[in-house]
């Protein structure tokens, strides 16, 4: 089975001929952050203005996001990102989400996800959760859990793309190492980003040397 390469080039990747579809897969973070931004505000506006969750209520489901995000963090990077088969659509697929980032990983337009297919994203993973609160039968509860796991990514994709461009802070070095050893010395372990827990809970860590 073809494995994600530790050999990487310096530019930008090219993933589609098309100019349109090619400007999709890039973005900054401005509008990263006005975008999702947004997003999260309406989703908040309506857990409490709408569905009525108490602030109380609202800011526990929120936590409860945004630590379910870094479980997400690990098991969509690991599973699906790292997806990788020697049937031609399925490299296709793991290049443009994430092939391609492995390969260029300095390409700084490519170090967020673009507004189009992170909403796409979004939107899927809003239906799964919503579908899961709604089999427990506390759907209205999924709008204010949301907001939470929504910020927790996008918290995670600013840290993801300083680990890329900015030196580390003393503080956080650590982390910085942890996906710089990701990308250029073990593809198929330190599979976390902004942190290293489910790494230690799933056996992923890198050797320590």
């Amino acid at each position: 089975m073809p494995k994600v390469t530790t050999d990487y080039q310096h530019g930008e990747a090219r993933i589609f001929k098309n100019p349109f579809l090619e400007s999709l897969t890039k973005t900054n973070p401005l509008s990263n952050i006005i975008v999702y931004g947004l997003s999260i505000g309406v989703f908040s506006y309506f857990a409490i203005v709408h569905i009525g969750l108490n602030s109380l209520l609202f800011i526990g489901l929120f936590v409860l996001g945004m630590v379910i995000w870094t479980f997400a963090e690990y098991m969509l990077h690991r599973y699906l990102f790292h997806w990788i088969t020697d049937n031609r659509l399925v490299q296709r697929f793991h290049f443009i989400m994430h092939g391609s980032h492995h390969k260029f990983p300095r390409d700084e337009a490519r170090l967020l996800m673009p507004p189009v297919p992170g909403l796409i994203m979004a939107s899927v993973l809003f239906g799964l959760f919503y579908l899961i609160f709604w089999t427990l039968q506390i759907s209205e509860l999924c709008f204010g859990f949301f907001p939470g796991f929504f910020s927790g990514y996008l918290m995670y994709s600013f840290v993801h793309r300083a680990i890329h461009v900015k030196k580390p802070p003393k503080r956080f070095k650590h982390i910085w190492l942890h996906h710089n050893i990701h990308h250029f010395k073990y593809p198929d372990k330190a599979f976390g980003v902004s942190n290293t827990f489910w790494d230690k809970v799933f056996g992923t860590m890198p050797p320590k040397k």
